[in-house]
């Protein structure tokens, strides 16, 4: 008996593309052009990464082998680069929490506490870190309390968004249930939507140490604190040996602080 199924031929030609539509065509265009015209806005140049590759080699081996002069005071700037990205992702988080029910639709008291809550969201999210430091620096002198408070605010923006994604995601069935009961909206959002969007809550939170590890370096540059301003007197003195022992040690602590992340991931989540 004959089967009417056709036959798979295995060395057949792929499907080819659909044919792009003359508005998808000019889209793809004018994308194209737009990246293009950037490249050349950069100033990209291939001959000058080639001639200014031996530069590089010539600055690393300045930099090799790294000093040991100052090991105490690095591991004092490197100590305190970690406390404020520890304190400042705390405080952060926890400030999250009541923005983020704010700015979840069926947990907002109000359709103006909604918009507020999200726009004051989308606000601490346009404003890079970086800005913010310069602001605190001004606002409250130089030194790690005006970093600390860049990563707070940098946190609300950050945690606020995802906290509250993770609650609008969550089962609703527990909350009707609550509701039904008699429950108040505190109760709802205690007992049944923070529990279930704890998981989520706990990734974000350690996300955001490993990036407030990171970040808080960059602080340090216009004297927030922590290690970054070791790092820039030590290139602006040119003491490139030094300035490789501070890259090194802030590699370590990153790298240590992304290891433990994982491993309490692995332990909680």
């Amino acid at each position: 008996m004959t089967s009417t199924t056709p036959r798979l031929d295995r060395h057949a030609l792929p499907a080819r593309f659909e044919r792009l539509s003359a508005a998808a065509f000019t889209a793809w265009a004018l994308a194209l052009a737009f990246f293009v015209w950037s490249l050349q806005g950069t100033g990209a140049s291939l001959t000058d990464f080639v001639e200014g590759f031996p530069q590089m080699g010539r600055l690393v081996g300045e930099m090799l082998p790294p000093s040991t002069a100052r090991l105490e005071a690095v591991g004092r700037a490197l100590l305190e680069t970690f406390q404020m990205a520890l304190v400042g992702t705390v405080v952060g988080v926890l400030l999250s929490v009541p923005i983020a029910v704010l700015a979840t639709p069926h947990l907002s008291p109000h359709p103006l506490a909604y918009h507020a809550a999200r726009s004051l969201i989308a606000f601490f999210r346009t404003v890079p870190d970086l800005v913010w430091a310069l602001l605190f620096v001004v606002s409250v002198g130089l030194g790690p309390f005006a970093g600390t408070l860049a990563i707070v605010v940098d946190k609300l923006g950050f945690c606020g968004r995802f906290f509250a994604e993770a609650m609008e995601e969550v089962d609703r069935g527990p909350q009707e249930a609550l509701s039904a009961m008699g429950a108040s909206r505190g109760s709802i959002i205690l007992c049944a939507v923070i529990p279930a969007a704890l998981p989520s809550f706990i990734n974000t939170s350690l996300f955001s140490l490993e990036k407030a590890t990171r970040s808080s370096v960059i602080l340090g540059l216009v004297g927030a604190g922590g290690i970054g301003i070791e790092l820039k007197v030590a290139m602006d003195l040119f003491g490139y040996d030094e300035a490789a022992t501070i890259i090194l040690a802030i590699f370590a602590l990153v790298l240590v602080v992304e290891r433990a992340s994982v491993l309490i991931r692995r332990r909680v989540l």
